[in-house]
């Protein structure tokens, strides 16, 4: 979209927040850039060009404003809607791939040379990988500034940085103040709040909550919370708390996003408590807990970690989970000029896909509920974890484990599964596939090659292979003509309900098939279209 000035001017004019995350602006007489909806005053056309991404200006010498906090924008919905090349690496970038693996694991993983992936991601982005892995960092780096007191050598290490020194430039670079000025000017912004919580600009997409709150004695983690306006927040007593606010772009229906999560929870590594969904995460360098509550601007998120360097792919992953980076506007318009859906989507608009944390958990799940109820399924993949999931500590006591690794499921005896012969046939395939790396399933995978994959396994029929790839590799477009509810919501609706049928008058609704997917299973009263009390 950058490249359409008069459609930016316009966007920037109007200060629309619909246009944050598609394109930056770049102020060449100030040389700071911001979004589309920046409070302050238009700068003047001739003085304004417009960049594809954070990181492609903080390259072209731009620092971030500080009053709209543009790296903190809602990221560009056109990653989850695409799966090329660029596309896929954008969402390992934002997984944290890029820290751990370098440009090399970068590129292995795309199946392409580290040449080629910097070449397209500069024509597309304006910055190669290791500039938008460093734009990142930066981001992780001022949060943990604004909202802990951990010693600035204990940030630039959380934040990814490989030296102090490389922290202090960057962080110079990048937002015009020492990392010392940062803090101190987010403690001054609470103080004048007049309250002890102030609203921070924070990582990945994401704005803080918090106190500022000192690192938890003995542990070298921040504890940190986040309170209502008006209220007193106090320190967590958990070591490696942090309380943020995920934006999202409005309008969000929270019925079935956490509906189903809810109804579907694994004793054990998912609840829902207190208004919130809560999991258990398996992270890079350790584990985490997450608490997500929907609230009317944003998702309230509070994450407890045992190593903060896992900070900013436990959100990249919670965003996922959510589908919080989509583009309802766009959604809408396309499902909602459908004569016999425009009902649906005028009553609850903003509907997301439920995701997953974990591709290959998924997965699993996905096969454990093949033809049996929504309890059967939590029953038996809560009789997996007891047996082979991976003990955690819980704060708050309601999650005992991770859900198991595939390589930990790989030495199940099928025959202790209170499951078909066939079916644990499936399952045991799939795990042993999984284990050995032969079928790699993430936000990078190629959809269509993993739908190939998974449809040569066998017990894998059209429906397990679609809510994978929708709920689990994210495919907008997924589809289900298959699913019992779908014809059941097909029918009541006049629409063709065999799968066929089904199928082709769906041909309108693509690329957001598995957004019409929610849309029509919300038309039955299950709890997974339902809000927990």
């Amino acid at each position: 979209m950058h490249t359409d000035t008069e459609r930016c001017v316009r966007a920037v004019q109007s200060k629309d927040p619909r246009f944050d995350g598609w394109f930056f602006t770049a102020v060449l007489t100030t040389r700071i850039y911001c979004r589309p909806s920046c409070p302050g005053v238009p700068p003047k056309v001739e003085n304004m060009t417009f960049l594809p991404s954070a990181a492609a200006c903080q390259q072209a010498g731009f620092r971030a404003c500080k009053r709209c906090r543009p790296d903190t924008s809602p990221g560009s919905p056109e990653w989850n809607a695409r799966a090329d090349a660029v596309a896929r690496a954008m969402r390992l970038i934002r997984d944290g791939v890029v820290d751990r693996e370098g440009v090399p694991g970068l590129a292995r993983r795309l199946g392409y040379s580290t040449r080629q992936i910097e070449r397209q991601l500069n024509a597309e982005l304006g910055a190669g990988p290791l500039a938008l892995a460093r734009a990142q960092r930066a981001q992780t780096a001022r949060l943990l500034i604004e909202t802990t007191a951990l010693p600035m050598a204990e940030v630039a290490f959380a934040a990814g940085f490989a030296s102090v020194r490389t922290f202090n430039g960057t962080v110079r670079e990048v937002f015009a103040l020492a990392p010392s000025e940062l803090r101190e000017r987010a403690a001054r912004a609470a103080a004048r709040t007049g309250r002890a919580g102030a609203t921070f600009a924070g990582t990945d997409n994401t704005t803080f909550a918090g106190t500022g709150a000192a690192a938890s004695a003995g542990t070298g983690h921040a504890a940190a919370t986040a309170g209502p306006p008006g209220t007193r927040t106090t320190p967590s007593a958990a070591p490696g708390t942090i309380a943020l606010r995920l934006p999202y772009r409005a309008p969000l229906n929270p019925d079935n996003l956490f509906g189903h999560l809810a109804a579907t929870a694994v004793p054990g590594v998912e609840e829902w408590r207190d208004g919130a969904y809560r999991r258990t995460l398996r992270l890079p360098y350790g584990t985490g807990i997450v608490s997500l509550s929907p609230r009317a601007d944003h998702i309230a998120c509070r994450l407890t970690l045992t190593d903060l360097r896992d900070l900013t792919i436990a959100i990249s992953r919670c965003r996922w989970l959510l589908d919080l980076d989509a583009d309802p506007e766009a959604v809408d318009e396309l499902l909602g000029a459908d004569p016999l859906l425009a009902p649906l989507v005028a009553k609850a608009p903003g509907r997301r896909v439920p995701r997953t944390v974990d591709a290959a958990e998924f997965a699993v799940r996905a096969v454990l509920g093949q033809q049996v109820s929504t309890a059967a399924a939590r029953t038996h993949a809560a009789r997996l974890v007891a047996a082979h999931g991976e003990p955690v500590e819980d704060p708050e006591g309601g999650l005992t484990h991770l859900f198991p690794a595939p390589a930990a499921l790989a030495a199940l005896d099928p025959e202790r599964l209170a499951l078909p012969r066939s079916r644990r046939t499936t399952l045991t395939t799939l795990v042993s596939a999984l284990a050995d790396g032969s079928l790699p399933l993430g936000v990078d995978s190629d959809w269509e090659r993993a739908r190939g994959q998974l449809a040569a396994l066998p017990g894998f029929g059209p429906w397990t292979v679609e809510v994978i790839a929708m709920r689990a590799l994210g495919d907008p477009d997924a589809f289900l003509p298959s699913d019992l509810g779908m014809r059941r919501a097909a029918q009541g609706l006049g629409l063709p309900h065999t799968p066929a049928a089904l199928t082709a008058r769906a041909a309108r609704w693509r690329p957001w098939r598995a957004y019409a997917v929610q849309y029509l299973w919300a038309t039955d009263d299950h709890p997974v279209n339902r809000l927990p009390a």
